[in-house]
């Protein structure tokens, strides 16, 4: 099955586990999409931007999600509390790249 990265931007300032209300909003997300989650990530304790990635956002966490497509990806992650609370979620299709992982892999071994 496709996978799918979630992206979490989360209004300026925001820190992670101050809110207990955006905690149980997070967990009832999670929760919710709990059969189609491949990977749950984390958060983001530090961050820096390289080019335009969207004004007064920053960059929260991330997910990665099996959905048969995008738009079954889009639909779990318009539950994102994110949504709700000044910010967004990017939704975006995972590509392979035929040998990549393996290459990465060699040279590594290699050091």
């Amino acid at each position: 099955m496709p996978k799918y990265i979630f992206t979490y931007h989360q209004p300026e300032g925001y820190v992670p586990g101050t809110d207990g209300d955006a905690m149980a909003a997070w967990q009832s997300f999670f929760d919710g999409i709990a059969s189609h989650i491949a990977d749950t990530g984390q958060p983001v304790s530090e961050r820096r931007a390289l080019g335009k990635v969207g004004a007064g956002t920053q960059l929260g966490g991330y997910s990665v999600v099996d959905a048969a497509d995008l738009d079954t990806a889009v639909r779990l992650a318009n539950g994102c509390p994110s949504l709700e609370r000044g910010g967004g979620v990017q939704v975006g299709a995972l590509a392979e790249v035929p040998g990549l992982a393996e290459r990465v892999r060699e040279r590594a071994a290699q050091r």
